[in-house]
């Protein structure tokens, strides 16, 4: 697989949430290089920005590594989106764009078609474009950043069941959005707010091929049976 070198990072990213480099495995330049088709430069520089978002850390002796986060880091992110989302959707119902809106409409519409139909499939893709819009709607880029940075995390720590009323919850996007449109900021607030929590309740730990356990800070931890 050959990719352009300033995109090595998205790729391992994506590959690391896909699963495809596993918690814990060794990152050495030289086969990534071979895997993406680029010199080792990007891909040094690629480790460097996936440590500083957490997907990559440093060991001695072993070099980089794909992290292995801790329940208690899985816990906080959740608690980090249900926190920022609501700010997101506040600030982007007094900056967002007319596009903004053409955008989030049509895949409102979308989702509550799907939603009839029963795709989940399309959901979940249509689910993740649609808060990547609502963020970048908030006109703020360091927001808009830590949020995308949340959603890959999550998406990489979690599995999500399906929404138990998929109607239901395309039903609240579709308020977000006429909220966002008014200018509301305090109802985009607080509609993003009650989403989040209905949306974490169906999120559970992903874990590592070969048993249910997750590394902690100080030692392995039974995660079978925990709830979100």
């Amino acid at each position: 697989m050959r990719i352009p070198a300033h995109s090595v990072c998205t790729a391992i990213r994506d590959d690391i949430v896909a699963g495809v480099h596993e918690r814990g495995s060794r990152l050495t330049e030289e086969v990534l290089a071979r895997r993406y088709g680029v010199s080792r430069v990007p891909v040094r520089e690629a480790l460097r920005t996936l440590e500083a978002e957490g997907f990559v850390v440093t060991r001695r002796h072993a070099g980089a590594c794909v992290a292995e986060p801790t329940e208690r880091e899985a816990a906080d992110l959740l608690e980090m989106r249900m926190l920022l989302e609501p700010l997101g959707a506040a600030r982007a119902a007094q900056r967002r764009t007319e596009a903004h809106l053409k955008v989030l409409r049509g895949l409102v519409r979308l989702g509550q078609e799907r939603a009839r139909r029963g795709s989940s499939e399309d959901l979940r893709s249509l689910g993740g474009w649609f808060h990547e819009t609502l963020a970048q709607a908030c006109a703020s880029p360091s927001l808009t950043s830590v949020l995308t940075q949340l959603r890959h995390k999550i998406a990489w720590m979690y599995a999500v069941e399906a929404l138990p009323s998929p109607v239901e919850s395309w039903a609240e996007h579709g308020a977000i959005v006429d909220a966002v449109a008014r200018g509301d900021g305090e109802r985009a607030r607080a509609l993003t707010a009650l989403h989040g929590e209905r949306a974490t309740a169906v999120h559970r730990l992903r874990f590592p091929a070969g048993g249910e356990r997750v590394r902690t800070s100080q030692h392995a931890v039974n995660m079978s049976g925990l709830r979100h």
